[in-house]
Formats: C-alpha cells, structure tokens, sequence
C-alpha cells in the first residue's frame, strides 16, 4: 500500500491538492498527471481557439443546429489530443525535465511510468482523438491530421531556436482553422485572420509561462523567448497582445458580426492590458496565475461570438 508519504512525494511540484491528487484511483494518477488532467489549463488553451473558430464558422454560415454537437466535439477532442501531446512532449523531454526543479517530478523522470508505457497511453489518447475527428467531413479530417506535423516537432524546438514558443502557437492554434474546416468545408481569409491572431495571443501568454523555468533553462541550454526577451518582455508582450486583439478583430470584420462579438473581444483585450500591466517576471507565482488568467480571457471573447451567432441564425 501507498503511504500518505509516498503520495504526495509523488505529486507533480506546481500541481498540488488537485482532484488527481485526491480522488482518482491511485493506480490512475501518473498517468492523469501525463496527460495533464490535473492542470487542464492547456487543453482549456487548446480547445478556445476551437470554439471561437465554431461559433464564428457558425456566424458567417447563419445556421447554428450543429453548433452544440460541434462544441462538444471539439471539447473531448482537445482534451484527449492535449493530453496526448504532453505525453509525448514528457517522452522527448525525460531527461531535461529531471533538471529543472519544477518537472523533475513529472511521472517519466520520477519513475512512475515508463516509456513504453507512455508510448501505449499516447496512442490511446490519440485514437480517442482520431475518434472525434472522424466525426467530421472529409476536408476537416485531412486539416485535422495536418496539425500532427507541428505537435510531432514542437518539443525539438527549443533546444535549436530562441522562438518556441511560435511553434506552439501554430499548434495551439490549429484548433481557429477547424471550425470553418468542420462548419464550411474551406479556409478563408476570415479564419487565416483569426488563426494569425491566435498565434500572437499563444506567444505572449506562453511567454509569460516560460519566465517560471527562466533560470533552469538558461543554466541547461534551453531557449524560449522568455529568455530571449528579458528585461524587454512588457514591450514584447505589448506587441504580440496588440497584434491579437488587431487581427483577431480583422476576422470579425470580415465575418460581419456585431455587438456582442465587438463586446467580447473588448473584455479580451481588457483582460491582456491587466496582464501586462501586473507582470513581474521575476515572480514565478504570479507569472503562472496570470498565464491561467488566458482562460477567462479567451472564454470571455468566446461568449461574445457565440451570442451573436446565435442572434444571427
């Protein structure tokens, strides 16, 4: 049997006194811990680009009867795919992240999974994954599979440029290409807008989430733009905040919404000036709460498209 000793040594160090750690099956936890579903804060990240890209797709055709399935859809789908990603980004990155102090702890390098079963428990998620996305038509599988490239190589990457961080935000993006994909069988230049300014949004928010691994991944080589920016960060994020909210808006226009739409990209933008203007990137804490903070922001533009979807069905 487990003592109370060995379980919380086994708890990953920045995702404590979740329901992982206190309810799931013991045998479960290492491997919920691999997929990140006791911080779900990325499949959260994940899935917005997703349901802004549905809920506009939805808008531009003026028929929102799919709209619920698909957003279900793309939930369950972002999850699984979230999760299958970070075990395959634990599976590349085992050995760096027994030298950082904060994923020394996360199950590949503390020895709570193997490879090989990690191996099998990505392509479960995957085949979950594959499940949801079967789902849809022939042009949103084939976009759908596309994204894999990216996802495959964005571990790699920051041990070769300073810029991971647009890698993710291609990835992490891909999801604002589905929608018109799922919802209008083509890419137009209203989702390239909102994938564009979704990549700026994913740069700047993934910044402020390197700066807590800051000082370990000067000292074993790892490079991000946290690092790159330094000092410099506020003006940085004040680029790639604005470029956001401006293109992001490019997309509205083209898609001809109103009010509620404009209503929650203001509240978007609202909540990214607070980050700027609270960041200390010396504060790990702080940089990690306002990282999750992208949540309710993205939530908040989320709300407003799918109002006026609604009121232009």
């Amino acid at each position: 049997m487990t003592s109370a000793a060995d379980s919380k040594a086994a708890r990953v160090a920045d995702a404590t006194g979740n329901w992982v750690d206190t309810h799931a099956p013991q045998w479960s936890r290492p491997y919920l811990r691999l997929s990140r579903l006791d911080r779900p804060i990325g499949s959260w990240l994940l899935l917005i680009p997703c349901w802004w890209s549905a809920a506009l797709a939805a808008r531009v055709a003026g028929e929102i009867h799919q709209l619920p399935l698909d957003i279900a859809l793309f939930f369950v789908g972002a999850f699984a795919m979230r999760g299958a990603g970070c075990t395959w980004n634990d599976i590349t990155d085992r050995d760096l992240d027994a030298r950082v102090e904060r994923t020394r702890s996360r199950p590949i390098p503390a020895g709570q999974v193997s490879v090989r079963g990690a191996m099998v428990f990505l392509l479960a998620q995957a085949l979950v994954g594959l499940t949801v996305l079967l789902q849809f038509n022939r042009f949103a599988v084939g976009t759908g599979i596309a994204s894999l490239i990216i996802v495959a190589i964005y571990p790699f990457m920051k041990r070769i440029t300073w810029w991971p961080q647009i890698v993710l935000g291609l990835a992490f993006s891909w999801g604002a290409l589905m929608g018109f994909a799922v919802t209008l069988g083509r890419i137009d230049a209203t989702a390239l807008a909102l994938y564009a300014g979704s990549i700026a949004w994913v740069i700047g928010y993934d910044t402020i989430y390197a700066h807590q691994d800051a000082e370990d991944d000067a000292l074993i080589g790892i490079k991000s733009t946290a690092l790159l920016f330094g000092e410099r960060t506020h003006q940085a994020l004040i680029l790639f905040y604005s470029s956001a909210v401006v293109l992001i808006g490019v997309a509205l226009y083209l898609a001809g919404v109103r009010w509620p739409a404009w209503i929650g990209l203001v509240a978007f933008a609202a909540n990214l000036a607070w980050q700027i203007r609270r960041l200390k990137i010396d504060d790990p804490a702080l940089c990690k709460r306002l990282f999750y903070s992208n949540r309710d922001a993205g939530l908040l533009l989320f709300a407003g498209l799918l109002v006026d979807a609604v009121m232009a069905a």
